[in-house]
Formats: C-alpha cells, structure tokens, sequence
C-alpha cells in the first residue's frame, strides 16, 4: 500500500474510492445499512485507513489534527451543525428496531470517517497538489456525488438518486471548502457522520415535501457559505 501510495498518490485514492464504492455498495444492497457485515465491512475499511495514516505519519496531510484557527472564527461551522439536522426537520422516529438500528447508526458513523478520509483526505490533497485549488475543490465534490450513483444498483430510484448526488455535491462543496480553509478534518468528520446517522431517526411517515425543503436549503446555503469560506486564508497549500 505504501509503495503505491509513493509511486503514484492518485491512483491510490481513486483505488480507495472504487473499492469502497463497490464493496460497500455491494453490501448494502443485498444486505441493508442495518447489517452486520455493513458495519464489519466498514470497520475493515476505518481500521485500514488509521493504521496507515498512523503508520506513515500522515495525521496532519490528512487533516486528523486540531483546527489552529482563532477561537473567535469558530462560528463559521454554524452553519454545518445547522444543516447537520436536516433529517430531523420532520419529526423523530426510527428506520428499524433493536440491535438493527445500533448497527445502523454505527454503519452510518463509520461512513462519515470513511468518505472524508477517501473523498476528502486522499483524494483532495493530491488533486490540490497538481491543480489549482477551486479545480480541486469542485473535481473533489463532484466525485464525492457521483459516487452516490451507485444507489441506482441499492433500490433506489433513478430521480431519487439524482437528488441525492446534487445534495452530495453541495456537502461535498461545504466539506472541501472546510477542510482547505481549517486544515482539519474532525470537524467534517463528524458532522458527515451524525447527517448520515441521523437519516436513521428521521420520521419515517410521509415527509417528502420537507426532505426537499432540506435538499433546497443545503445546496443554497452551500454556495453563500463557500463564497464566504473563500475569503478567508487557506491552511492548506499546493505542494
């Protein structure tokens, strides 16, 4: 893994990518979120990912580090902890029941970690390194939403996935944006997972409406808060 992550950084995140988008993708379609071996799966690929960057002392590459930034600028993740909530804009309820939902909700905060570290973490950081940053930022984001068609082979409907890969788009903006100007990726990383994690209590009666109403509301607050993201200095810088 090291040797090829030397020899040739991209290939090994986009290596990363296609392997989680079909090994997971795979998983949950046969088997749901709500698996056990969803949750094995993706513990697999958390394990993998910590004991290289550990490993190899790439922590702060990587953005598993503190953000240095002044305490007074940290409201600037109002914003994500905000939308963070949508999926509870409808009411509470549960997607299953009993040990289910456990595995769900830890399958779900497991994939914040994962999607962060690949989309945003390996992927990002050699495309900044070869591209000028706004080139990074948007190639980064809309891979991350494009990897979301592999919801077409889960059950999902054509539309539906095509909502959901502009929703991915615009947090994977927001996500981007964040890490480039902070440095860090914690605070992406949790809040990826609790999104994902909170899908799983939203109502499960007829809340269509607001679902867009949510969709709607990430994609336009992406753009007002990566414009305003854009006019403060970057932590990270090309290589």
């Amino acid at each position: 893994m090291k040797r090829l992550y030397e020899k040739n950084e991209l290939l090994f995140a986009i290596l990363w990518i296609v392997a989680y988008c079909v090994i997971c993708g795979t998983i949950r379609g046969n088997f749901g979120d709500e698996s056990p071996l969803m949750t094995a799966a993706l513990a697999v690929f958390t394990a993998g990912i910590l004991v290289f960057v550990k490993k190899n002392g790439l922590e702060e590459r990587y953005g598993l580090c503190k953000w240095t930034g002044k305490a007074a600028d940290y409201w600037y993740f109002i914003p994500l902890l905000i939308l963070m909530t949508g999926n509870l804009w409808g009411g509470v309820g549960m997607d299953y029941s009993g040990p289910a939902q456990v595995f769900a909700v830890i399958s779900m905060l497991l994939v914040g970690f994962v999607e962060e570290m690949i989309f945003r973490g390996f992927l990002f950081r050699i495309l900044l390194k070869n591209d000028p940053a706004p080139v990074a930022i948007v190639i980064s984001a809309v891979t991350f939403g494009i990897g979301h068609i592999i919801n077409l082979f889960t059950g999902h409907a054509s539309i539906e996935t095509v909502i959901q890969i502009l929703f991915a788009i615009a947090w994977g903006l927001i996500f981007t944006f964040v890490f480039y100007k902070s440095g860090s990726l914690i605070v992406c990383i949790i809040v990826h997972g609790m999104i994902d994690a909170f899908s799983k209590f939203g109502d499960p009666g007829d809340i269509m409406m607001l679902s867009y109403i949510y969709i709607g509301a990430t994609i336009v607050g992406a753009v007002a808060y990566c414009i305003y993201l854009s006019r403060k200095p970057a932590a990270l810088k090309r290589e």
